[in-house]
């Protein structure tokens, strides 16, 4: 092993170490990437979330072993679903969250596999995180639900549901909300897609609005049935300002087990981003949406399909603002830090062994068909994109000049800002291009100085 993030991803393996001698006394194989692990309360046997292989993108199989180096055993085969977190009850007795679809259970399993039973039905609050008391006879969760962010939960032993115990954000109660749904539809070859849909507040019925399609990261991740709103995603914020807000689960998402979140293996930019186009179509045809004014956003693996909505889909985006996203595939294998997890988990190939598909699959490629006012944002320290991906495809959408383009960067900020005044700037530019081109008077770019003080005020 070394020390660079591809083996921090791929490569890490749980080993049972002598604390005298250092000499290994268990190695587990875990075939692929490795979450949470946890020891059983008499130390007999370990507790592990793993991949299901080497080319499974996420790790959400739970495995248990003999602490003694025995064969790793999934108690969940076929699971439809990623497991998230875990602990033991008892010797016997293992813990788990499971994201299933855009809900989460919380679950009790024998280590044997079986006795599956199932205490917190998929349904509100979104669970995504556990603790286990002591004495075992309580748990708390950190959970959410579209009406407020992350919050303490707990249940005790008997009790039907989680209890809510805190209340970081008490303004929220006074803040009217819209309604947010889960919206399912057929994609063009008829897989099912599962999305949230928030719906524009004050809607009124027969009227059709600007849509803002928020296309998540990974792409080994999904959207959950909780709270949708932060700096990279507008949620509450657009609907409070008249839009639907869309959060598509599209294939190669976790959340449907391993098989869904293969779908997109070697055919990156390909049916998974047929997926959310498929999405704007279901909400058209329902009558929500205006499909002259919608919308894409997203972040990394979201950045690269609101770049592709830009150039291969420009005909059916009248607004793109794409966050460190991919817009090359060829230059994005010499500066990512992840070459070897993408080539494994997503990819295929390497760029050499698959030249024609890595430039069909770039957006810099289709920049010529580009007529989508598009921002562009990226961190200057970003090492898992690097900055240049936006660089590249600003000069290309510059270069072909046949719509509006702005670059923004942030100095100092990796792969996700962490600063609050990067994350208020961009959170503001992100609704300002989104206003300006699907609800406002359109044409040259919007004032590029904003007004904090403002915006502050806004109520």
């Amino acid at each position: 092993p070394t020390p660079l993030v591809d083996d921090d991803l791929m490569s890490r393996k749980v080993h049972v170490v002598d604390a005298d001698t250092g000499k290994v006394l268990a190695r587990f194989d875990n075939p692929g990437k490795l979450g949470e692990v946890a020891w059983s309360p008499d130390g007999k046997k370990l507790a592990l979330i793993s991949a299901a292989d080497i080319n499974d993108p996420a790790a959400g199989r739970l495995m248990v072993a003999p602490a003694s180096g025995g064969p790793l055993r999934d108690l969940l085969p076929g699971y439809e679903g990623h497991v998230s977190d875990i602990a033991w009850q008892d010797a016997d007795t293992v813990m788990f969250l499971g994201g299933e679809g855009v809900g989460t259970t919380f679950n009790r399993i024998n280590a044997d596999g079986a006795g599956r039973k199932t205490l917190i039905a998929a349904g509100q609050p979104v669970l995504t995180g556990m603790t286990l008391a002591r004495d075992v006879r309580a748990a708390a969760f950190v959970g959410e639900t579209p009406a407020h962010p992350s919050e303490v939960f707990a249940m005790k032993h008997g009790e039907a549901g989680p209890q809510r115990l805190t209340d970081s954000n008490p303004w929220l109660a006074g803040m009217a909300l819209a309604p947010q749904e889960v919206v399912r539809y057929k994609a063009r070859d008829g897989l099912e897609i599962e999305g949230l849909l928030i719906r524009p507040l004050n809607e009124e019925k027969g009227q059709r609005y600007p849509l803002i399609l928020v296309v998540h990261g990974g792409p080994e991740a999904h959207y959950r049935n909780g709270w949708l709103t932060n700096y990279a995603s507008p949620g509450q914020m657009a609907a409070a300002r008249g839009f639907a807000v869309f959060y598509p689960n599209y294939r190669g998402s976790t959340g449907r087990g391993v098989a869904f979140s293969k779908l997109d293996f070697g055919d990156f930019a390909g049916k998974e981003f047929d997926d959310y186009v498929d999405g704007v179509d279901h909400l058209v045809a329902a009558g929500l949406v205006d499909r002259a004014r919608v919308g894409i956003t997203g972040g990394s693996y979201g950045g690269y399909a609101s770049a592709w909505g830009a150039t291969y889909y420009s005909d059916r985006f009248a607004a793109s603002v794409a966050l460190y996203g991919i817009s090359d595939n060829v230059s994005k294998e010499g500066t990512s830090d992840i070459p070897e997890e993408m080539r494994l988990v997503h990819q295929r190939w390497r760029p050499w062994e698959n030249w024609q598909l890595f430039l069909d699959r770039s957006p810099i490629y289709h920049a010529g068909k580009a007529r989508t006012p598009t921002l562009i944002a990226h961190g200057k320290e970003d090492t898992r994109v690097h900055p240049s991906q936006s660089l590249e495809l600003y000069r290309f959408l510059k270069l072909q000049s046949q719509a509006p383009v702005r670059l923004v960067f942030y100095a100092g900020e990796p792969h996700g800002f962490r600063r609050a005044a990067s994350r208020f700037d961009y959170s503001l530019r992100m609704l300002q291009w989104m206003e300006h081109y699907l609800k406002g008077p359109g044409g040259a770019p919007p004032p590029l100085e904003l007004d904090y003080d403002a915006a502050l005020k806004e109520e």
